[in-house]
């Protein structure tokens, strides 16, 4: 089911799927930066909601789908 979240959301990303295209700094670089090898550090994994859109638009664009939101209570 596809639908809008309403809560608070995380963004999180897997170092593992991840190859470091750097895609995702690129749109959202007020929560992503880059390491020296180009691999995303989520600065603040709480999405405010100002940058939800773009936080979506970052999991969406992924070469790798290493990126998601999930609720900000999930683990």
């Amino acid at each position: 089911m596809t639908g809008r979240r309403t809560g608070p959301e995380r963004l999180r990303v897997d170092p593992i799927a991840c190859d470091g295209r750097g895609m995702c700094a690129e749109i959202l670089p007020e929560l992503i930066a880059l390491d020296d090898w180009g691999f995303p550090m989520i600065r603040d994994g709480d999405v405010p909601t100002g940058l939800r859109a773009a936080a979506g638009e970052a999991v969406r664009i992924c070469p790798k789908l290493a990126l998601r939101l999930e609720p900000r209570d999930s683990h």
